[in-house]
């Protein structure tokens, strides 16, 4: 089942939701929490804090720049991810879109937070004021929320991602013409990630080159390095995406066709039925165009054998000649 124009509102708006509630909860906290200050209603608290890391303090301890490039450039990587694999996606569960869409909801709320002032504000814990959960935000609760969404909707409709009685079970069904299209995403999308990453260093190294008082060498291995080190683990994971996604779209555009070459063999072997085509392959026209080539070469077979059954009862019926 494909998901409706209508449906998508609510999809993409929870993204939108999460983030502005994520956003007007922090700055609640902010005037209404003073630093330092720990109060419980039952087993929920509130304190304001500052988080440098992710969620729980993850990443904390690592270098400033590192942190927050690595976390900041993370988040806008999710979105590119989020967006491939809605667009991907072979069914219609709207409780995992939601969920998914929850999940970057929260983490757009926390590189907000990250990318404007670096670091996140968390002020809320559970527990008692002896025994407590490190402090979190409202992002960071909606995100496990999407998880269970997520994980649940995976359980119940795991089965509609790779139908068991799916005909095509391979997936290099034209293996030269898939690797060859793997091929040149992957070269366009390193060919982009090449011209943005000599960019972004050659501006951080003339810049701290202008600002940096004294040796140059000291300042420029405290920031290019841990940002070339970065820049090369996102380029990785960025080709490793694009060869999965690729795969994924190059066998949807290579299955059809073999799939119509095997209806073809059958068809001229004499084998009738109808072509059968995944709801998110291209040229799905094909099994409109198959179906009506089948009812036409199966009602001319059919034509045939009456013609020749005709023939063969007039030939017995006629008088043999002395």
């Amino acid at each position: 089942m494909k998901v409706k124009n209508t449906d998508w509102y609510y999809i993409i708006g929870a993204v939108f939701l999460v983030w502005f509630i994520d956003f007007g909860t922090k700055q609640w906290a902010l005037a209404a929490i003073s630093p330092n200050t720990l109060k419980f209603w039952g087993p929920i608290g509130w304190v304001l804090h500052r988080n440098p890391g992710a969620m729980l303090g993850m990443f904390s301890d690592l270098p400033p720049v590192l942190r927050i490039v690595t976390l900041s450039t993370g988040g806008a990587f999710l979105i590119f991810v989020y967006a491939v694999i809605q667009y991907l996606l072979p069914m219609k569960s709207i409780m995992l879109r939601v969920g998914m869409s929850f999940l970057l909801g929260g983490i757009l709320g926390n590189v907000t937070d990250r990318t404007l002032w670096g670091s996140v504000v968390d002020f809320i814990i559970l527990g008692t004021r002896n025994f407590h959960t490190p402090a979190f935000n409202f992002a960071d609760a909606i995100q496990w929320v999407g998880y269970i969404m997520v994980v649940y909707a995976l359980v119940r409709d795991g089965h509609l991602l790779w139908p068991t009685k799916n005909t095509r079970k391979r997936i290099w069904v034209n293996p030269q013409f898939q690797l060859k299209y793997i091929f040149v995403l992957i070269s366009v999308g390193s060919a982009f990630a090449i011209i943005i990453g000599v960019f972004n260093y050659t501006y951080m190294k003339i810049m701290i080159d202008e600002i940096t008082v004294g040796s140059t060498k000291q300042a420029e291995a405290q920031f290019l390095i841990p940002y070339l080190y970065t820049f090369l683990l996102i380029s990785l994971g960025f080709v490793i995406f694009l060869f999965v996604i690729g795969r994924i779209l190059s066998h949807r555009i290579a299955g059809p066709l073999y799939a119509f070459e095997l209806y073809l063999k059958d068809l001229v072997e004499g084998n009738y039925r109808f072509l059968r085509l995944r709801a998110h392959d291209e040229f799905l026209h094909l099994e409109d165009l198959g179906n009506e080539l089948t009812l036409k070469v199966q009602g001319l077979d059919e034509e045939h054998k009456k013609a020749e059954a005709l023939k063969e009862s007039t030939d017995t019926k006629e008088p043999k000649k002395n």
